[in-house]
């Protein structure tokens, strides 16, 4: 990490600081706001097309996050189900 000069800091700690403040002086209210109003101008500009593009994507990560989290574990969900199912309790 570069050394700081006398009287300045990083700009992580800048942002960081900056962020405190804004937080403590607006409140949870304030984010809920900007929130929406940057909602609205995406819905605006992009349309709905945007949000099946967007979900589409996250869906296909989901599905290939699951799949490699079975292929860890030596097994397919399915397998399990069948395992499970075949268990007496």
């Amino acid at each position: 990490m570069a050394e700081k000069d006398k009287g300045q800091m990083p700009v992580r700690e800048a942002g960081r600081k900056g962020g405190e403040t804004t937080s403590r002086e607006h409140g949870p209210e304030f984010y809920h706001e900007i929130g929406k109003k940057g909602g609205e101008t995406t819905s605006r500009e992009h349309g709905p097309e945007f949000y099946h593009e967007i979900g589409t994507k996250g869906g296909h990560k989901v599905r290939e996050l699951i799949r490699k989290g079975e292929e860890s574990e030596g097994g397919s969900r399915s397998r399990r189900k069948s395992k499970m199912e075949d268990e007496e309790y």
